[in-house]
């Protein structure tokens, strides 16, 4: 068993390089770590955007050549109510299924987590799709 002695010789210039760049790979790998990994902030934040600002938020509602105002009551952070502004009788006479549909949503509307939860008879399927959209438009503005 012969054991020959080996000599290892490194210049500084290459122990100062590579020590630059595994510090580096650490800070990389630590950038990644805190960029991708899911905080306590953002998951608070998702669950506060889950309710609305109270208050009465509009939006408006364009039927035929008349021009309606629906207008949203928010409180606790949901929707309550939904209410058709500037509705005269020839709005009514031309739609006629727009004031029932309008009701069978605010009977709804407070129990429902989604508008989209709403449901509807077929017989007035175009009309609470219009109003439906009305409220979701609405309620964009009263988002926290």
């Amino acid at each position: 068993m012969s054991s020959k002695t080996k000599i290892v010789v490194f210049k500084a210039k290459e122990l100062i390089y590579t020590g630059i760049f595994i510090l580096l790979g650490i800070l990389l790998i630590l950038l990644l770590i805190f960029m991708f990994a899911p905080s306590k902030e953002s998951t608070e934040k998702s669950e506060q955007t889950s309710g609305y600002i109270e208050g009465v938020y509009s939006s408006p509602l364009t039927l035929g050549d008349s021009e309606l105002e629906l207008q949203v009551t928010v409180k606790n952070g949901k929707p309550q109510s939904a209410a058709l502004k500037h509705l005269d009788k020839t709005v009514k006479t031309m739609y006629p299924l727009v004031e029932p549909s309008l009701k069978e949503i605010n009977k709804q509307l407070p129990k429902v987590e989604s508008i989209d939860d709403i449901k509807f008879d077929d017989q007035s399927q175009y009309t609470n799709t219009i109003l439906k959209q009305a409220i979701k438009n609405a309620l964009k503005k009263a988002q926290k």
